[in-house]
């Protein structure tokens, strides 16, 4: 009798546990801008998001045309894309803040918002990153990131709605884009 007391007790205390970690608000999280400046993602509260781990010295580098132009097309009816330059693969974003900012605007005109490189597996994932892989995995479950230009798509009230790998291309998103606009 009481081991079934105490395994119903933890299996509550666990439920309880799930129920708190899934709480987590996305725009709760703390992010620095490209420039250094702590924020939270507060100010994107009723826009899609388009995150997006990237680097400069990637195959996939020339996604930044795609992103661009979707945020342009998009940004007044209220989507925004948050870069988060990321050197988790093959040091494929080895640079400053400042380098990666002026790359991106020298090479692709990025006008939408970038952040400070972070971590998006291991450890040292910023919490973030922890949070978009947990609620929008892999394939077969997989949370863990692949490689540079992994996508995750947010609905207006911050539900993390989809997940899409490297390869795919930012044009391939638009029809996502356009339904969660409407």
């Amino acid at each position: 009798m009481l081991k079934s007391i105490l395994s119903l007790l933890l299996i509550l205390s666990l439920n309880t546990f799930a129920k708190d970690t899934k709480m987590t608000n996305i725009y709760d999280f703390k992010v620095k801008t490209i420039d250094g400046k702590e924020t939270t993602l507060e100010q994107y509260n009723d826009k899609v998001m388009l995150i997006v781990n990237v680097a400069s010295k990637c195959g996939f580098t020339r996604q930044y045309d795609g992103l661009e132009s979707l945020y342009r097309k998009y940004k007044e009816e209220g989507l925004v894309i948050l870069g988060f330059p990321c050197n988790q693969f093959g040091s494929q974003e080895p640079g400053t803040e400042k380098e990666i900012q002026n790359f991106c605007r020298v090479n692709f005109g990025v006008t939408f918002p970038m952040f400070s490189k972070i971590n998006v597996n291991g450890d040292e994932a910023h919490p973030l990153y922890q949070y978009l892989k947990s609620e929008q995995p892999g394939v077969l479950g997989t949370e863990v990131i692949k490689w540079n230009f992994t996508k995750f798509l947010v609905e207006r009230k911050g539900n993390v709605v989809k997940r899409f790998g490297s390869s795919t291309n930012p044009k391939d998103i638009e029809k996502d884009i356009e339904t969660l606009l409407r």
